[in-house]
């Protein structure tokens, strides 16, 4: 159930995000390179590719890591994975607990469930329904003032500031 509940919960996450690049970008391949280019950021920050200790500080791991959604989602992922779970080690002749596992081989932090990455999950994807609902309505705002100040050629404005009496002529 928390594996369906993450993916569908991401799907709805990439399709808010993309909504919001579409609402910005003017141009159909624009918003596709620009969407993909932002989603391939996140994914090389989410903590699979290089764990977190590893990223640089300045831009990967502040704040992109933190914003990446991909973080909580591969969290939730592999919390419902390997808590609970005790793996037989033969070099050590024990067990390895799954929580060992998350927090020094991944890095993971695991001081809340998978359940409260859910949470930030579902509370993203309204994050980003109120940025897309932002951006459409002063798009609508802007949009009409913008295209009036640009279908007004110098013409028609430097005659708008000349005198009438001058035309009487």
């Amino acid at each position: 159930m928390c594996f369906a509940l993450v993916l569908f919960t991401c799907m709805m996450l990439v399709e808010s995000l993309m909504m919001i690049v579409a609402s910005i970008v003017p141009n159909f391949l624009m918003g596709l390179i620009s969407g993909a280019g932002i989603q391939a950021l996140m994914c090389l920050s989410g903590g699979f590719f290089r764990l977190p200790n590893d990223l640089p500080r300045v831009f990967w791991k502040y704040p992109l890591h933190y914003v990446a959604f991909h973080k909580y989602a591969y969290q939730g992922l592999f919390k419902n994975e390997f808590e609970g779970l005790k793996i037989h080690d033969e070099n050590m002749k024990g067990l390895i607990k799954g929580e060992d596992i998350l927090k020094y081989k991944w890095e993971m932090d695991i001081d809340y469930s998978k359940w409260v990455d859910l949470a930030i999950l579902l509370g993203m994807i309204i994050l980003y329904r109120l940025l897309f609902l932002l951006f459409v309505k002063a798009g609508e705002k802007v949009k009409p003032a913008v295209r009036a100040i640009m279908s007004n050629s110098p013409k028609q404005i430097n005659s708008a500031e000349t005198p009438l009496h001058e035309f009487s002529a």
